[in-house]
């Protein structure tokens, strides 16, 4: 039988990039979304057309934590803050939005325990986001222990609960490299964040996905405004 992966999937290139490498490494694929009040709806409706592109609409859970937007604090839930168009020099991005993967493990940690998971992917990368802190290697580690001491799987079961992490530690380059050997559909996927339905290309997000489909001599299959 098939080891059971939860994917964290929220319809951008590196979350789909994990669904590819969980699929290659020949689990199956239970991917969850989470709608957190963000800017627009496209992530969630993109994650959706990624489940139907692997077969598993029927696994995918989308989950309603629209709560984060009433806290605020962060560029993708405040209307009122401006999404960066410049390169980010700030310490900590006002694109970071407080405790987002804290809240998301702690859940897609719940399905996993519930459907008999052994892993959970997410498509966090400590480097062309590294002032996020939920994102950092020291988080995952800690994240991992929390887990498999809070969950009945992890205190009785034989294996510990693994958060898997494969682009931790790569480039946007990196990672567009490793889902075009992998055919990711990348052309069902989203980065923007102001969500229109064609991307900006000036926002930080467009313009690292933009260099990094050009440092592969790639082209990037979705439509862009600007770039």
């Amino acid at each position: 039988m098939k080891e059971k992966a939860v994917i964290v999937l929220s319809g951008g290139l590196d979350s789909t990039t994990c669904m590819g490498i969980a699929k290659q490494k020949g689990y199956d694929l239970y991917p969850i979304t989470f709608f957190y009040n963000q800017r627009h709806n496209r992530e969630v409706e993109q994650a959706k057309k990624v489940a139907e592109y692997y077969g598993v609409e029927h696994h995918h859970k989308i989950v309603n934590v629209s709560f984060l937007g009433d806290i605020g604090g962060s560029a993708l839930t405040d209307q009122a803050m401006d999404v960066p168009t410049t390169s980010i020099a700030e310490e900590i991005p006002s694109t970071y939005v407080p405790a987002r993967n804290l809240i998301f493990l702690s859940l897609a940690t719940a399905y996993a325990e519930v459907i008999g998971a052994q892993a959970i992917y997410t498509g966090v990368t400590a480097v062309d986001y590294s002032g996020y802190p939920d994102c950092r290697p020291e988080f995952i580690q800690s994240m991992t222990d929390t887990i498999n001491l809070a969950t009945k799987m992890g205190v009785t079961g034989e294996d510990r609960l693994r958060i898997k992490t494969p682009l931790i530690h790569l480039s946007k380059a990196e990672i567009i490299r490793i889902g075009l050997d992998l055919q990711v559909p990348y052309e069902l996927t989203t980065s923007c964040y102001l969500g229109e339905e064609e991307a900006c290309g000036v926002c930080d997000s467009c313009r690292l996905r933009l260099k990094g489909f050009a440092e592969n001599g790639a082209q990037d299959p979705i439509r862009y405004q600007s770039c």
